[in-house]
């Protein structure tokens, strides 16, 4: 979920979220990457509706969960989601607000560092978050070429490249073990909707229907043969 310029009554009015609830594949490939760096306490910064936070919590290494949201409209959803789960701890507002009460394992984002104004502190705010040796997992958007009417209606600041990313990372003092491009045909998908046909909303429909006759097989190929250029850029930092 973004974390934009901080306000206190910040709403979100992108459409994302819903359009990618049912992304299963999608969201199974971005937890399939994190997973060997899970551990038992981990922080997800920008939760949204809850949507990968069911997909965290499906891994046998999560033993707490902090899920933090800053938007007025989507963190009752967030709440009632998990409202009885003994695992989660769900916290309205930014990370710069709980920084002193976290001591995490991992610390995730997922499509959440490109609706930060202010992405270096974001990242400083991380490293806070995690104690000695924990981890910081990322998947933001890339590609600044590709930057179209669809980002601008889901509130994007920026799309990065891999040495965007990795001076970011390093800038904050996180030590990168990997920045890797994914989702390829992602590329041609994002550009034609974002700058050619300059969409302002993904339908979840089509969404649906890529992630279930592109990502399904994709995320599989991908692991095998890492591509070249892709439309998103995962990243595993460490915390000296």
């Amino acid at each position: 979920m973004p974390l934009p310029v901080k306000t206190p009554n910040f709403e979100y009015s992108g459409t994302e979220l819903d359009a990618l609830a049912e992304a299963k594949n999608y969201y199974r490939w971005v937890l399939d990457q994190f997973e060997p760096y899970l551990g038992e306490t981990v922080v997800e910064v920008g939760a949204g509706i809850g949507t990968f936070s069911a997909f965290l919590l499906g891994s046998n290494k999560v033993r707490r969960l902090v899920a933090i949201e800053p938007a007025t409209n989507t963190y009752p959803h967030l709440e009632r989601r998990f409202a009885g789960d003994p695992r989660v701890d769900v916290r309205k507002g930014y990370l710069s607000s709980h920084v002193p009460s976290l001591r995490a394992d991992a610390i995730v984002a997922v499509n959440v560092m490109e609706h930060v104004h202010d992405d270096a502190a974001f990242l400083r705010d991380a490293f806070e978050s995690v104690r000695p040796g924990g981890r910081l997992l990322l998947f933001v958007p890339a590609l600044p070429a590709i930057f179209g009417t669809l980002d601008v209606a889901f509130e994007h600041h920026r799309r990065y490249t891999k040495p965007s990313l990795r001076n970011a990372i390093e800038g904050a003092g996180w030590k990168p073990a990997r920045i890797s491009y994914m989702n390829f045909p992602g590329i041609a998908a994002w550009f034609i909707a974002g700058r050619v046909l300059r969409r302002t909303s993904i339908a979840a429909r089509d969404a649906k229907t890529y992630d279930s006759l592109v990502v399904s097989w994709l995320s599989r190929l991908e692991s095998i043969i890492e591509p070249p250029i892709g439309s998103n850029l995962i990243a595993i930092a460490r915390r000296p």
